[in-house]
């Protein structure tokens, strides 16, 4: 019931709906019991998990009107393919043709438009829907109604990060991707050097975490709705030629900058007066203050309604003990694919003495599972195919969770075969494996990486500063 803007509810746990009418009965009873308490929305418009208001006080990572300086100057948002079965996949080989038949297809579909178009039709009346073929998205229906033609590109190609510590093939071309946000000013061109921090956007529904990469990622990388921002080290100004003089005729490549703006590097320079403080110090404190349990879970609510913003702790001990492990965060998992593997149990014996005949059938993998404890899972125990099962997974190592889930879980549930309903495409992780990574048992020794980037991460952020902020 509401009086005006007064939201009227029992004092309980909203999320014991259930038990307060079973215990209640009805309206009259939770009157008679005198349990009633008013709930009144904040200027945020919200009513319940209402946000800490002293977050307003602290520097925003990025704002897209211009009304303050923060502390990013761009952000963008992950890309967002608009038909990820397509454009994006563990083979490259497989990638290449199945790219080269939806442009086929888009091709042919825009001179059939041209052949049969009136005044006032639309291409989404007229064009073919072959779930097989193609996906369609408003930008590429706005491309036919152009009557622009597509050609592959190989060098379009580039590797990119499609799910937590999972590495895929992605057709980066404007093109066919639907949505590219500013990727194109982080990431310009394939090997170049740049690191970001992923946070979910505003109004993401999972808990809230950060993952750093040096590559560009999918919209939904720390964020399985609402998708994600990527807050970069460094940015890019393309210049494509000279325009006169000694350097007319000459192509430049692209010229970097830093991501961090002057006024929010100040901002950390005035609080911490005789310290050098740099951008790169910076852009690794906010690493690290994004991994504490603190700063989470005193800005949960916030941190589920808008993009995090970045107080500054009171003493300059603690920003660097922030810096310093946020260095350290960045170098896991960054370099996840490099770290010791874990030495697990392997059930059928020590892999290093096995007389391996064919690797790539005998570390082929298709779908994991958890060891039984009865009728409980036993996550200590991992089933990675027919000849391999992992025994010993400390339990502590689940305790890492991006995007709403254990990044072993992510792992087991990325590495696999599976076939898109739609299209009849078939994404296999072996391929990436071995074409790629010239290692069959690359998916068994992810997971072991895993498990010590686990590890270390929990760690590193047991052993962080409690959080005393300035107000």
């Amino acid at each position: 019931p509401q009086s005006g803007n007064i939201l009227r509810c029992p004092l309980a746990h909203f999320y014991s709906a259930v038990d307060i009418i079973k215990d209640f009965g009805s309206i009259a009873g939770i009157t008679n019991a005198n349990s009633w308490s008013h709930v009144a929305p904040d200027d945020q418009n919200d009513w319940i998990n209402q946000r800490d208001v002293s977050f307003d006080a602290h520097i925003s990572m990025g704002e897209k009107n211009g009304a303050v300086s923060p502390l990013f100057e761009v952000y963008s948002r992950g890309i967002e393919t608009g038909r990820d079965a397509w454009c994006t996949n563990f083979s490259e080989i497989d990638l290449s043709r199945n790219i080269q038949k939806t442009v086929d297809f888009y091709n042919e579909q825009v001179a059939h438009f041209e052949r049969i178009r009136t005044d006032g039709s639309s291409a989404k009346d007229l064009v073919r829907y072959t779930p097989e073929a193609i996906s369609w998205t408003s930008s590429l229906f706005a491309s036919l109604e152009r009557g622009t033609q597509l050609a592959f590109e190989s060098s379009d190609i580039r590797t990119g990060l499609y799910r937590p510590f999972e590495k895929r093939h992605v057709y980066l071309n404007k093109g066919l991707i639907h949505r590219m946000g500013k990727n194109f000013s982080i990431f310009p061109i394939s090997g170049i050097e740049n690191k970001i921090i992923s946070v979910p956007n505003s109004g993401n529904i999972t808990p809230f975490s950060a993952l750093m990469a040096n590559t560009f990622l999918d919209l939904f990388v720390t964020a399985a709705k609402g998708g994600t921002q990527c807050f970069p080290l460094h940015l890019y100004d393309h210049q494509d030629e000279g325009t006169g003089g000694l350097f007319a005729d000459q192509t430049f490549g692209p010229q970097r900058r830093d991501g961090i703006t002057d006024a929010g590097l100040k901002h950390f320079q005035d609080a911490y007066p005789g310290e050098t403080i740099t951008k790169e110090d910076l852009f690794y404190y906010v690493y690290g203050l994004l991994h504490s349990e603190d700063y989470r879970a005193k800005y949960a609510d916030n941190l589920s309604k808008e993009l995090p913003r970045i107080p500054r702790v009171k003493t300059a001990a603690d920003f660097w003990a922030f810096s310093r492990a946020g260095r350290e965060l960045g170098d896991l998992h960054v370099n996840y694919e490099t770290v010791e593997p874990y030495p697990v149990t392997i059930k059928q014996g020590d892999l290093r003495l096995a007389d391996i005949k064919n690797p790539e059938a005998f570390y082929r993998v298709t779908k994991w599972a958890f060891g039984k404890a009865g009728k409980e899972k036993d996550k200590t125990i991992v089933i990675y195919n027919a000849n391999i099962t992992m025994q010993d997974i400390p339990l502590e190592a689940y305790d890492y969770v991006v995007n709403g889930k254990p990044a072993l879980e992510w792992v087991m549930e990325r590495q696999v075969v599976k076939t898109d309903k739609d299209s009849g495409i078939e994404n296999d992780a072996n391929r990436y494996a071995i074409e790629t990574m010239n290692n069959p048992a690359y998916p068994l020794e992810l997971f072991q990486r895993v498990i010590t980037v686990s590890l270390r991460t929990m760690e590193i952020v047991r052993g962080l500063p409690k959080l005393d902020v300035m107000a």
